[in-house]
């Protein structure tokens, strides 16, 4: 059921996209619109657009798009009503009490509530004679009772049913449990934990919500970290270990480390700015979300082979937010836990010491440049000189770029003349090629070869454009919907997912109703949202004026007419006059 139109509309005067987007997103004016770093996708140079006069916003690299409770439900991970609920409350406004289809929300409350009972009893377990042996395990790796109890962390039992049984007291079904992924289904059809003989890790989201787990084996069986799979209320892509109190760390600054346990002893050091990835690789989402907290980040991976790959692929993606890099080198290949604990009560100072002491990331790659390039030789230097140049060539600072040009220039015995040329090539290169990147992402956008959404739109090319300018027009124009309507019946659209759109604007305008991407952001799903709002990006400095709609009109009309060999065989004559008459006409 639809919220009230009050509500929808008070709810978007409160919540204006420009002010909800720019709390995650740097923009910069570019005339009426607003352009920026898209947060949903890894680039390096802006192509999301922000449209205050519409309430909308429009990636033009990955195609993501809609309004500002589409905004909401993305970027935070929310469902629709969640998402309004967010706004609601940011704006001091009442949710109404009816007229609301909350039935997923209502699971997703169930499946919290889930989470949070699962974690009071792995901690409960961990505190008893049958979780003795995680204890030890912590125990062990140093760390100390209360920090134990800060991080919630526990044990789940050897027994494959002792958490399935205790929800089920506590009045959970097992399809809930298993929508949590705290259950799975066995073979044999029971239900059964899915976390067993591990110690266990509670990751908790910005809201203070247990969201998953993380279960680590103490034995060398595999795979040695079981994280929750995603759910209603998690996705592995969004998430951050630690992150709920690394945000309330007054430093701009955070370390970002591998493992749960890095983290762990981190913060037990007195390092409460430490993060850490949920098991995947670092995403686009979670730089996003790092670059809302911080201004620095030094990353603290492991020193082995995959180690260093995962920091020179978070290096780049670190720095397309804009966010400083610099890299912590621990001797002797060690990870924090271990060099914290390997220098007892002087550990802690070490590790600052090796903080201070961290390069940036430029700094880091130069070198790893010149390791493989034979400084003794005239060919080696040109090939330092080729890959490094390469490298500072993505570096958006014209100071840094000088920096490190004298420093490439006096290690090479050249002039820095010579490298900054060479960096301003190695720059339009990629700049040429970065564009045509993009412009091939948007032809093939709009010849509908990528529309997934509206995939009659291949088929029906001259239709489906003239389609999506009617739908654009009326959008400009709410007053002229019954004019149109008159001439173009929806049945005449050649493209199913146009012709449903056509369908619920008219409406809406016809009944007097608003039509905004808003509106009707409860009707479609958000990837149709997307769609729509690629329409409106299209059109938005292009104004479609009535003559122009007249001919987009008898454009539709005219492709629907045509006929195929097969519609020839079953037509009637007075039809096939018809439309040759009307071919004769628009020769005329």
């Amino acid at each position: 059921m639809a919220l009230p139109e009050l509500f929808l509309q008070d709810l978007k005067l409160r919540n204006s996209i420009e002010d909800i987007a720019s709390s995650y997103v740097q923009f910069k004016r570019r005339g009426r619109n607003m352009v920026g770093l898209c947060p949903f996708h890894n680039e390096k140079t802006p192509s999301f657009h922000l449209y205050p006069e519409s309430g909308s916003f429009y990636c033009f690299g990955c195609g993501v798009g809609g309004d500002v409770i589409t905004f909401i439900r993305r970027i935070e991970n929310l469902d629709y009503i969640e998402a309004v609920k967010f706004l609601a409350d940011r704006a001091g406004l009442p949710m109404p009490e009816t007229g609301v289809d909350d039935t997923i929300s209502k699971l997703r409350v169930r499946i919290l509530e889930i989470n949070r009972e699962t974690a009071r009893f792995y901690h409960s377990v961990l505190r008893n004679s049958e979780g003795k042996k995680g204890l030890d395990y912590f125990l062990q790796r140093h760390l100390l009772p209360a920090t134990i109890t800060h991080f919630g962390l526990g044990f789940a039992p050897a027994t494959r049913f002792a958490l399935v049984d205790h929800l089920k007291n506590k009045g959970y079904t097992v399809e809930e449990m298993i929508q949590s992924n705290v259950a799975v289904k066995t073979r044999s059809g029971r239900v059964a934990d899915r976390f067993f003989n591990r110690v266990m890790f509670p990751i908790i989201d910005l809201r203070g919500n247990v969201i998953a787990f993380g279960g680590r084996t103490m034995t060398d069986q595999k795979p040695k970290y079981l994280n929750t799979s995603d759910t209603l209320v998690f996705k592995k892509s969004y998430g951050l270990f630690a992150m709920n109190f690394a945000k309330n760390s007054e430093e701009q600054q955070l370390i970002l480390a591998e493992g749960y346990m890095d983290v762990i002893a981190l913060h037990q050091a007195g390092f409460v700015n430490a993060i850490a990835g949920l098991g995947t690789a670092l995403t686009t989402e979670q730089v996003h979300l790092i670059s809302r907290y911080a201004k620095e980040v030094i990353l603290a991976y492991d020193a082995d082979q995959a180690g260093q790959k995962a920091t020179s692929r978070a290096i780049e993606m670190l720095r397309s937010v804009g966010l400083q890099v610099k890299i912590l080198s621990i001797t002797g290949g060690k990870d924090p836990d271990e060099y914290i604990r390997s220098f007892g009560e002087q550990g802690a100072v070490r590790f600052k010491q090796l903080i201070e002491k961290s390069g940036n990331d430029v700094e880091y790659r130069l070198q790893k440049i010149k390791t493989t390039c034979n400084m003794q030789t005239p060919a080696g230097k040109v090939q330092y000189l080729n890959k490094g140049a390469e490298l500072l060539a993505t570096l958006n600072n014209p100071i840094e770029q000088e920096i490190y040009a004298g420093k490439l220039a006096e290690e090479a015995n050249v002039e820095r003349r010579t490298v900054l040329l060479l960096v301003k090539r190695f720059y339009q290169q990629r700049y040429r090629s970065q564009e045509k990147k993009e412009f091939r992402e948007f032809q093939q956008q709009v010849s509908g070869l990528r529309d997934h959404i509206n995939p009659d739109k291949r088929e029906n090319l001259r239709a489906a454009n003239a389609e999506e300018a009617i739908i654009a027009y009326l959008f400009q124009n709410p007053d002229m919907a019954q004019y149109i309507l008159s001439m173009l019946p929806p049945e005449k659209f050649s493209t199913a997912f146009n012709r449903r759109v056509y369908k619920v604007i008219v409406g809406r305008m016809m009944n007097g109703v608003s039509v905004s991407l808003t509106d009707i952001s409860d009707i479609f799903n958000m990837e149709e949202i997307s769609s729509i709002a690629r329409i409106l990006a299209k059109y938005h400095e292009v104004s479609v004026r009535q003559q122009d709609a007249e001919k987009y009109i008898n454009i539709i009309l005219e492709e629907k007419f045509k006929l195929n060999i097969h519609d020839v065989q079953y037509a009637q004559t007075q039809d096939i006059q018809n439309y040759l008459a009307r071919l004769r006409k628009q020769k005329q």
